[in-house]
């Protein structure tokens, strides 16, 4: 396997930052800088901007650029900063990804390219190719569910061979991907569940990090149960994950943006506003999110020492 000593090792929890809109779905940046700024308070190890929770594919590529700006001058170096890359066209990502280091990124979270469902051959080239477009450091996302492309372990251990991909988001739904990519690869790339309501699982597997989504609204205990399961801590891990799971089924939804604004607008660190074609929840599907989220918040534990 190749030495990646040259690159970084990310570990921890990485939010997957919504994207703040004003009431008229324009960029609200003081809303960014101050959540931004929370979650890093609160104690997360990495920030991720322009995500599928960040609604990518409804923002224009200037607007993009302006929300990395932003995280990249909250953080100041304090956590390292991830864009997911999520073009329509191989040409596009790395366009995208070159301009993208100018404005200070440390390192990109990338996607096949969107829409068109490539064969393993297109899916790996695309990768390569956006590697090459960057001296950054890259974590692989797998949603396969969502984007009906699978990057199998197999094709993880092709492209080992490649050290920018240090790392990798595996949200296929399978938490028995964890060992079998372990199996084949060993510590080679740094692992990332990036299913919330797997998180325990795949983190209890050896999992090195978890990109969430309900970190978004509930930060601190976030970072107490991957704090509580890597310290070896299973019995209060389970216990605070019990209460979190019905929040986090909640990233698991096709309105999983929908229903994270809600999450963050009841909690009161962030607004429903989302940029159409989608919209704020309504009726039933608003009343069930409200009911999980009071429900949670009237039996919120205290969280253990750490």
């Amino acid at each position: 396997m190749v030495n990646n000593h040259k690159y970084p090792r990310w570990a921890g929890v990485f939010p997957a930052l919504t994207t703040k809109m004003k009431p008229d779905s324009s960029l609200d940046i003081p809303a960014m800088e101050k959540h931004c700024s929370w979650q890093i308070a609160c104690g997360v190890d990495g920030l991720v901007v322009l995500g599928s929770l960040g609604e990518n594919g409804v923002l224009k590529p200037e607007e993009k650029q302006e929300v990395i700006r932003i995280a990249v001058a909250v953080s100041n170096g304090r956590v390292p900063v991830l864009a997911g890359v999520a073009e329509t066209s191989t040409h596009g990502a790395c366009k995208f990804a070159e301009e993208a280091a100018k404005n200070g990124i440390n390192g990109f979270m990338v996607l096949p390219a969107m829409q068109y469902a490539a064969d393993k051959r297109e899916t790996m080239q695309h990768l390569r190719i956006v590697a090459n477009a960057t001296d950054k450091p890259i974590m692989l996302y797998n949603n396969p569910i969502a984007y009906r492309v699978d990057i199998t372990p197999e094709m993880f251990a092709e492209l080992a061979s490649e050290p920018k991909f240090v790392a990798l988001k595996e949200s296929s739904d399978d938490v028995r991907r964890i060992t079998n990519i372990h199996n084949l690869v060993g510590e080679r790339y740094q692992i990332f569940t990036g299913v919330d309501d797997l998180a325990f699982e795949s983190l209890v597997l050896g999992a090195d990090g978890w990109v969430a989504g309900l970190v978004c609204a509930f930060p601190k205990e976030t970072v107490a149960l991957y704090k509580l399961i890597k310290a070896g801590r299973i019995t209060e891990a389970l216990e605070l994950y019990r209460w979190f799971t019905p929040l986090l089924h909640l990233d698991v939804s096709v309105k999983f943006v929908q229903n994270i604004k809600l999450v963050e607008s009841i909690v009161g660190c962030g607004t429903e506003y989302v940029r159409l074609p989608r919209l704020p929840l309504v009726d039933h599907e608003r009343e069930y999110v409200e009911d999980i989220v009071n429900t949670a918040l009237a039996k919120r534990p205290s969280l253990p020492t750490l």
